[in-house]
């Protein structure tokens, strides 16, 4: 299971970067180049959804069947193990809303700044006309 969330955290890490590059000033040079790499990095990354969507079925079937350790027989250990079973779990769930939300943002940025070439264009377009 360890090797699921390492690939959503490289996911993750993929997106945040892509958003960065494409929000930065002064990288006019390499925007289209930007923008055609992650237009057509928006599908593949698309898959980042269902797998969350399992990723939080797992997380919740793990909840559900988690054994309780708050009565006065459990030793130390065993509560130790609970407090990191429960940790983990919520770490896991607040890295599917950070790849959840990024894939958002990406998608929205990447449209915004798609949309913008084009009126930028449209504008040259005109000026060239006039």
């Amino acid at each position: 299971m360890a090797l699921e969330w390492v690939v959503l955290g490289y996911a993750a890490a993929a997106e945040a970067v892509m958003i960065l590059l494409l929000t930065l000033p002064g990288l006019d040079s390499l925007r289209k180049g930007l923008i055609a790499v992650t237009t057509s990095l928006l599908k593949p990354f698309l898959s980042v959804v269902p797998f969350c969507l399992f990723l939080l079925a797992d997380i919740y079937w793990k909840y559900e069947t988690r054994p309780s350790c708050e009565s006065v027989t459990c030793s130390p250990s065993e509560h130790l193990r609970h407090q990191k079973s429960i940790m983990k779990s919520q770490r896991n769930a607040l890295l599917i809303a950070t790849a959840l939300v990024f894939y958002w943002i990406l998608y929205s940025v990447t449209k915004l700044v798609v949309r913008v070439d084009q009126l930028n264009q449209r504008i040259e377009k005109l000026k060239n006309k006039e």
